[in-house]
């Protein structure tokens, strides 16, 4: 009964780490969101501002004016997506991961045909005598 057991510990371990990778990746989802969200409103406010006083203070010429509020605004969403990217697998993950790993190498270690057969002809054996007594 081994190996069943350590199946199970291996799949409830896949289960526990697919549950937190699916928390972190929305969570990512939601952080990016909000930032692409609060991005908008500020440049919105930051490119007016700029604008003016780039064009009018520095006496800038116009093409100059748009390449330096451009560039400003690909910093910024640079450093924003890389923000949302780069997210490392919480402990509780690599905690599963290691469990689920341990569990299969046991498994495939004790793992043999017969160990796998017995239970299930005993399960079919029980239940092909029930379909004869009803």
């Amino acid at each position: 009964m081994r190996p069943v057991r350590l199946a199970r510990i291996a799949a409830d371990a896949e289960v526990v780490r697919w549950r937190a990778f699916a928390s972190r990746t929305a969570m990512r989802i939601v952080y990016a969101v909000v930032a692409a969200v609060f991005l908008l409103g500020v440049l919105a406010t930051a490119h007016v501002a700029a604008w003016y006083a780039l064009r009018i203070d520095a006496g800038l010429a116009f093409y100059w004016t748009a390449l330096i509020v451009a560039g400003f605004d690909l910093i910024v969403a640079v450093i924003l997506l890389m923000m949302a990217r780069s997210s490392a697998p919480s402990r509780v993950e690599r905690e599963a991961l290691e469990v689920r790993q341990r569990a299969i190498a046991g498994l495939s270690s004790t793992l043999s045909i017969a160990q796998l057969a017995f239970p299930v002809i005993r399960i079919a054996t029980t239940a092909r005598r029930r379909s004869r007594r009803v």
